[in-house]
Order: structure tokens, then sequence, then C-alpha cells
């Protein structure tokens, strides 16, 4: 039941700060808002304001922001009115669209914010080497205790897990190019990964058991370096996915999420209080946020990012494409994701109980 609780409660914020940001910026546009939902489904519960009806649907996975004569939604007798998202500026459509995901970023900033304000159980920790491992790849390469790595293979880290990201994501064989800095000098070495049987993943070498503490102004500095890790970590995730370096077992939906990651982290997690609780349930909503930002940025119909293609082409052409046209194609990727869908509920059944 505490499961169930915790995951309505972060799916629900998460969702909810993404269709408030469409909200929002559609009320400044002066676009009308026939329906705010959170949910999917059957509605449970709903009640009418100023045109618009707010209803919380029986399915706690997704919600929506529908707006007067997208993809032919019509109000009044199938006609547009004044409020139709149609006769916005394709400047006000445009920000009303990017709204969602940039409320999915401030929400993650917050959050962010909050952890690393948590000081007595949050572990922030820079990408310092208090620790070079004996025989490693790092220590072969002349790194030594107290080295604070600047980079990977030029890119840039701010955090120690990124170390491990980058391992993990990005490595693909070979040496790779650490640039660290030691006694206020940078210096440049190549340094050669070992494969660790026990964790399956290779490794630099070097390790940090040092937590920061942060004071003042530092709070939001990392609060941002926190974000952003979680940004790379969706973003690599995915391109990850692409190169097919990603099994089935990996993937998981809302159940997956419900099951093996809200539960077993607030399973793993209460036996160290309710701060650690806190602090595990904020981190998933952190994750789930960015997650979210991302994912409809791309590029697909039906997503926001699918949209934005039309209105950039309408931007580039100086005339909408024709909407029933636009409805269809964003029909069909609503299509494809209802199958897509199906296969993940499965397939996080099939990792549930197959396992």
């Amino acid at each position: 039941m505490m499961t169930l609780i915790l995951f309505i409660v972060i799916f629900g914020v998460v969702v909810i700060a993404h269709e408030f940001g469409h909200f929002l910026l559609a009320k400044a546009n002066g676009i009308h808002v026939v329906e705010f939902a959170v949910g999917m489904g059957p509605t449970l519960a709903a009640f009418h304001k100023k045109g618009t009806k707010y209803s919380l649907k029986l399915f706690p996975i997704g919600g929506a922001c529908m707006f007067e004569g997208e993809d032919g939604l019509m109000t009044k007798e199938g006609e547009d009115s004044e409020g139709s998202f149609l006769n916005a500026s394709v400047w006000g459509r445009i920000s009303t669209i990017v709204a969602g995901p940039f409320f999915n970023f401030i929400l993650a900033f917050i959050i962010a914010f909050i952890m690393v304000n948590m000081k007595d159980i949050i572990a922030i920790r820079d990408p310092i080497a208090t620790q070079v491992a004996e025989g490693g790849g790092a220590e072969a390469a002349g790194l030594q205790d107290g080295d604070r790595i600047i980079s990977i293979d030029g890119e840039k880290l701010y955090l120690y897990q990124e170390i491990s990201l980058y391992m993990q994501a990005s490595y693909s064989g070979g040496d790779v190019e650490v640039v660290y800095e030691r006694d206020g000098q940078r210096h440049t070495a190549m340094v050669t990964p070992q494969y660790d049987e026990a964790s399956g993943i290779y490794l630099l070498g070097v390790m940090n058991a040092d937590f920061r503490e942060l004071k003042g102004i530092e709070t939001i500095k990392y609060a941002w370096y926190e974000m952003r890790y979680s940004v790379k970590a969706t973003y690599k995730s995915l391109g990850m996915i692409f190169r097919g370096r990603v099994s089935r077992q990996d993937v998981a939906g809302p159940v997956g999420i419900a099951v093996n990651v809200v539960g077993k982290t607030y399973d793993t997690a209460k036996e160290y209080g309710w701060q650690s609780v806190l602090l595990s349930m904020l981190n998933i909503t952190l994750m789930l946020s960015v997650n979210l930002g991302i994912l409809n940025l791309l590029p697909i119909p039906a997503l926001d990012g699918g949209r934005l293609v039309f209105l950039l082409v309408e931007v580039i052409r100086g005339k909408p494409v024709p909407p029933e046209k636009e409805g269809m194609v964003h029909f069909v990727g609503l299509m494809f994701f209802m199958v897509l869908m199906v296969f993940i509920f499965f397939n996080d059944l099939s990792n549930i109980f197959m396992k």
C-alpha cells in the first residue's frame, strides 16, 4: 500500500508540473484550455471553472492539457473561437508546447535544491580521487590521491558519480584522456580502464569517500550539478537504447517503476529512517521529472517534440500544416504509444514475476 501511495504521489507531482506548464503558458497566450486532466482512463471526479474542465482520472500514469482547436478538438458547435489553439501566434503555440518539459526541469531543479540542503543524509562528492586503486589504470597513468578529475575525453565533470556514468554509458574501449588538477596545475594522462568482474563494468581506478559540506550559494550551484547529472544520465541512457546496449530487463514502465524502483527503494531506505525515505523518493522524482521533460522533447508524433516539429515547419514555410493532416500524424503516433504501453506492461510483469 505504501508503495502504491508513493508511486501515485511521485507520478502525480511530475505530471501536474508538466501539464501546469502547458496550462500557464496557454492562459498567457489567450488559448482556451478545454480540459486539465491528471491521470488517464475513466474520470473519477471533475469540476468546471471558467470554461475549463478539471478532472482526475482512474489510472495515475499520465495527464493532459487539452486546448480548443488542437487536433480538431472544438468547443461549441464544431467552430473555433478566438481562444482556439490554431488562432494563437506561432510563437505563442511554441512557448505553450515547450512550457510542459520546461516546467519539468524547473521541478527537477527545485527538488535538487531541497536534496542538497538535506545536509545530514545527502552525499555530495566532488570528482576527487581521495584514493587511487592499486594496480588500476589511474595509478598506472600517474594519478595520485587528492587529484581532481576535470574531464574524461573532453567531457567536463562536476560530481564524482559522473565518472561511473561515463564508464557505464560512454566508454567504448581503449584509452581515455583524463585531465586532472594537482596543486593548482592541470595535467593530462591517458588512462586504460580495467574491467571489474564483480560489477561487470570498466573502472577508471579512482575512489572517493569524502563528502562535501555545502554552504550558502554553493547549494544553488550543486543543485544545478545534480540536475545536470540527471539530464546526462537520461540522454546517455537513450543513447544506450538506440545503440542496443540495453536489454529488455533494463526497460521499465509504470508497473516496473512502482514495484522495482519505488517499492524496492522504499524497502531499503525505511531501515535508515524517514529522512532516508524522503531523500530516496525525491531522487526518484527528480529523475522521472527530467526523463519526462527530455522524452517529451523528442521529435516523435503525439509528443510535445513532434508538435514542435510542425510548428517549426510553420515558421519556415510561413503557413501552418493543415490541422487535419497534422492530427492524423499525431493519431498514428498515439496508436504506436498505445501498443508500446501494452508491450511495456507485459514486460514489467515478466521482469517482476519471472526473475
